[in-house]
């Protein structure tokens, strides 16, 4: 990137201008009702690999996706009864819904932290409804600031968090709402689960579904909660630089491996690729899976953490 901040004006040239900046794998910062989101395509590697990088780390939540359309949500989720009638309800508004992924999903692993599941979103402010219905692509947004970040809820808060690296702002002034959407899990049976508050209460929700479920192990849940997970059902090596015979090798910089999650040592670009590379191994038919080092520093210690999870026994 470079270290000119740039101002995308909100009208018909500029909402043209933010779509090719994102077809071709950018980033732009857009604004919605809630806060500013760091916008990419959700289904290239490199483009979800540069909101890693210019965040500053990767935290491995789910990332939400933001649709044009109930029809383009619909392509990427199953949706129940309970989740038409919230999506009725309340989409395009701040309402996130969290979803079972659709088989054959054109979505980057990285985006859904390698869940059987994604969280969707059909933004209201009409400069984002906008950009979405020109691209006619689905955008993983999380904030637009770097992690740990007060989230920006005006294009001059992306600048001071971002700097000189501030990706181009499509300027809609102050966002409505400032704070993040309402998160709700809808489990297979209709029940569902408030897992962050937001501008759509608890009570509104529960006007239209009813009370929700109390929390059960076998319902959605937030990623990286327990000691071992990410798993890929074989045992996994860490720190190894070859595979044995029976091995699958993820490699990382000067190990080349079966796959590479980056040849130039890029832990953005390896975080990006963690989770399509376990698959990847997980379907091989290979016993175990041998990973290369990875430094612990930076990105690196959130990549690391999340293999010694699914190489936990």
């Amino acid at each position: 990137m470079s270290g000119k901040q740039t101002t995308i004006s909100p009208d018909k040239e500029g909402i043209a201008r933010a779509a090719d900046i994102l077809r071709d794998g950018g980033l732009v910062a857009m604004p919605t009702e809630t806060v500013y989101g760091l916008a990419a395509r959700a289904d290239r590697p490199d483009a979800v690999a540069e909101i890693y990088r210019t965040k500053g780390r990767p935290d491995f939540n789910p990332l939400i996706v933001h649709v044009a359309s109930p029809e383009m949500a619909r392509k990427l989720a199953i949706f129940n009864s309970a989740a038409e009638q919230l999506a009725d309800t309340y989409w395009p508004g701040p309402l996130t819904l969290v979803l079972p992924l659709r088989e054959g999903a054109d979505i980057v692993p990285a985006v859904t932290a390698g869940l059987g599941t994604i969280a969707l979103r059909q933004p209201a402010h009409p400069i984002a409804a906008r950009l979405l219905r020109e691209l006619g692509i689905p955008l993983a947004a999380p904030s637009a600031n770097r992690s740990n970040g007060v989230s920006p809820t005006h294009s001059d808060h992306v600048f001071a968090s971002f700097g000189g690296q501030s990706p181009p702002v499509l300027d809609g002034g102050a966002c409505d709402a400032g704070l993040e959407s309402t998160i709700v899990a809808l489990d297979t049976d209709g029940g569902w689960r408030l897992l962050r508050p937001g501008p759509i209460t608890a009570e509104e929700l529960t006007e239209t579904l009813g009370p929700p479920e109390k929390s059960r192990g076998a319902t959605i849940e937030a990623p990286g909660q327990l000691k071992k997970h990410y798993s890929p059902g074989k045992p996994v090596l860490l720190g190894r630089i070859r595979a044995d015979q029976d091995g699958f090798m993820i490699g990382f910089g000067e190990v080349a491996g079966d796959v590479n999650l980056s040849a130039t040592g890029d832990l953005a670009e390896a975080a990006s690729r963690l989770f399509a590379a376990l698959h990847q191994a997980a379907a091989s038919g290979c016993k175990a899976i041998y990973v290369a080092p990875i430094p612990a520093e930076g990105m690196g210690r959130a990549i690391n953490d999340r293999l010694e999870r699914a190489a936990a026994p």
